[in-house]
């Protein structure tokens, strides 16, 4: 590693948001995700051995988790004689990604620590060994947005291995509130009890993740087009079938109400759901509505996630 660089070993793994097709994209249909503003950032530092620096915060069997998933990318990269620490001004545990975004980070430091490039395609390549180890058997949707830094229309169908992705670009911005709408159950709970419905009822269960694949690709050419009315439509929607699945709770459903209410042209809950998390709503304009929330003592942000927006921005509304 070249030790008069080091300065500018940094990483940034973007946080990322289900726009459409949460939950349906691990049976192989499609969902639409895009980057975040807020996510992790990642720092390289001479060493004479390859490690991460592990938060004191984190509870033991984190800790075991995170060694082992930084193990498996930095022999994917050669153990170069780099010390990585990290932080993050992303939400956890709220179904933003942040596990995929510490990944991408790390993969990037390590990638320039090693002198390769960084392109997104390593980045995704090195990240997905992490995010194996995080999650067992991924989607791939989350660290792939994140390494990609675009919003996309994901797809890893039956029995594929990697998953592929079209960048789905899109006449005018693309403008979220994003909004922490209480504790969330743990996503392998959530995930769990789903799958052993969808198990009793194959057929009912399969009809409605296929609906929502359709609305995952509605939504990509509705962004294309730059029709947000038709894109907010496809979004109030998705909750539907998302609450019938048995993901959404009082206070998820609150929020999405209150969205829509304040002028969101769709609005509905992403990530794996349960009795709280995230909930996200489309508006033409984010500024007065994250005031009035942020007022009222609710955590929330704004993000971009396509569309034109101002020079030297990376994601931010």
């Amino acid at each position: 590693m070249d030790t008069n660089n080091t300065s500018s070993l940094t990483g940034f793994g973007a946080g990322k948001v289900i726009l459409l097709g949460e939950h349906s994209v691990v049976y192989g249909y499609p969902a639409l995700a895009g980057p975040l503003s807020r996510g992790v950032t990642a720092r390289g530092e001479p060493s004479n051995k390859c490690q991460l620096v592990i938060p004191d915060a984190l509870m033991p069997e984190q800790r075991k988790v995170l060694k082992a998933a930084f193990a498996r990318a930095m022999a994917a990269c050669g153990e170069p004689g780099v010390k990585v620490s990290f932080d993050t001004d992303l939400p956890l545990s709220m179904g933003l990604g942040s596990s995929g975004a510490l990944s991408v980070a790390c993969s990037r430091v390590l990638l320039q620590a090693a002198g390769r490039k960084a392109s997104a395609s390593e980045v995704a390549a090195v990240a997905w060994e992490m995010e194996q180890e995080f999650h067992g058997t991924p989607s791939g949707v989350d660290h792939t947005t994140s390494a990609m830094e675009q919003l996309i229309l994901y797809r890893r169908k039956p029995g594929a291995e990697q998953g592929r992705a079209k960048v789905v670009e899109s006449p005018k911005p693309v403008k979220l509130v994003v909004v922490m709408a209480g504790a969330r159950s743990p996503t392998k709970q959530t995930v769990g009890a789903l799958r052993e419905r969808q198990k009793r009822w194959t057929e009912r269960y399969q009809r409605i993740f296929r609906e929502i694949g359709l609305l995952a690709s509605e939504g990509a050419e509705a962004v294309e087009e730059g029709d947000l009315e038709a894109l907010g439509d496809v979004m109030n929607v998705n909750h539907g079938l998302l609450a019938a699945l048995g993901l959404s709770s009082p206070g998820l459903d609150d929020m999405v109400h209150r969205l829509r209410n304040m002028g969101a042209l769709g609005a509905k809950l992403t990530g794996a759901g349960g009795d709280g998390g995230a909930v996200i709503g489309l508006f033409q304009d984010t500024g007065p509505v994250v005031h009035e929330l942020t007022r009222l003592g609710i955590r929330c942000f704004d993000s971009q996630l396509a569309g034109p927006r101002a020079e030297g921005t990376r994601g931010a509304a």
